[in-house]
C-alpha cells in the first residue's frame, strides 16, 4: 500500500491560510456534521417530505426505508449542500466545508496539508485562499453540467484540494512526493516525482472512472475533480509568482 506523507521540498514558511482552512474544515465537521449525524430525523421537519420523496425517487427505494436511514445532518446537507437542480451562491461555497464522515474529511485534509503549503508560499495567503474558494467552485459547477438532473447535493473540499493539486502539477515539477509504503510487516518511506503522483490521482483515479462510471450513481464527484485540477492548472499557466527554488540534495565541502 502507498500513501502520501509530505513532498521534499517543504515550503520555507508556515502556510497560514492553508491551517486555516484544514481548521475551519475540522470546525465544521465537529460543530455540526457530527452532532447532526448521529441524530434522528425530525419527521416534522418541513424538508423531511421533499427530501424523502425526492431521495426515493432518484434511488428506487422506498419512502420507508429512505425515511428510516435518514438522520438530520442527511436533511441539513439537502439543504446547504450544492444541488444542481436547486444551486444558490451560499450552498455553492459553504458545500465545501461539509464532509460525509470521518474518512472523507481525513482523506482530504491529509492532502491539503500535502500540497497546499507549497502553493501557498508561491502565490501568498490571500491570492492562495481566494483560489481555492475559485477553483472550488468552478469544480462544483462543471459536475453539476454531467449531473444536472439529480435532486442529491454534492459536498466536500476534494473538488477545491484538487485545485491545489492542479496549481502543483504545474509550478513544482521537480518536487518529490514522500510515500510510505507498507506491505505486512514492511514499511519504508520512497519518493516519487510529484507530477507522476498527481497524473495517476488525475487520469487512474479520476478521469477513467468518469468516463467508465454513470456519473449520477457512482457516489464519487470525478467531475468535480477534474474540473478542480483543470481550473488550477489553467490559472497556473497565466499566474506570475514566485519561481520555485530548486531541490538541494547534497552540499560539497569546499
Amino acid at each position: 500500500m502507498l500513501f502520501p506523507i509530505g513532498v521534499t521540498p517543504p515550503p520555507r514558511r508556515f502556510p497560514f491560510a492553508n491551517f486555516t482552512l484544514i481548521a475551519i474544515n475540522v470546525a465544521v465537521f465537529l460543530l455540526i456534521s457530527l452532532p447532526l449525524s448521529r441524530q434522528a430525523m425530525d419527521p416534522d421537519d418541513p424538508v423531511a417530505q421533499q427530501y424523502v420523496l425526492e431521495v426515493a425517487h432518484a434511488t428506487g427505494h422506498t419512502p420507508l426505508s429512505v425515511a428510516r436511514q435518514t438522520s438530520a445532518y442527511d436533511l441539513y446537507v439537502f439543504e446547504n449542500g450544492f444541488r444542481p437542480t436547486a444551486p444558490t451562491t451560499s450552498s455553492l461555497f459553504f458545500a465545501m466545508f461539509l464532509h460525509a464522515g470521518w474518512m472523507h474529511l481525513i482523506g482530504n485534509m491529509v492532502f491539503l496539508w500535502i500540497f497546499g503549503g507549497n502553493v501557498e508560499e508561491r502565490m501568498g495567503s490571500f491570492w492562495y485562499a481566494l483560489a481555492y474558494l475559485a477553483t472550488g467552485a468552478a469544480a462544483m459547477v462543471l459536475n453539476a453540467v454531467f449531473v444536472a438532473d439529480t435532486v442529491l447535493p454534492t459536498i466536500g473540499a476534494s473538488g477545491a484540494i484538487s485545485g491545489v493539486l492542479g496549481f502543483y502539477y504545474v509550478w513544482f515539477p521537480r518536487h518529490h512526493v514522500r510515500m510510505l509504503f507498507w506491505f505486512y510487516f514492511f514499511a519504508s518511506v520512497i519518493l516519487i516525482p510529484a507530477r507522476l503522483v498527481l497524473g495517476f490521482f488525475l487520469i487512474v483515479e479520476n478521469l477513467l472512472p468518469f468516463l467508465l462510471t454513470p456519473a449520477a450513481g457512482s457516489g464519487v464527484a470525478y467531475g468535480a475533480h477534474i474540473g478542480g485540477f483543470l481550473a488550477g492548472f489553467l490559472v497556473a499557466q497565466f499566474w506570475d509568482g514566485e519561481p520555485e527554488q530548486p531541490e538541494v540534495r547534497w552540499v560539497e565541502a569546499p
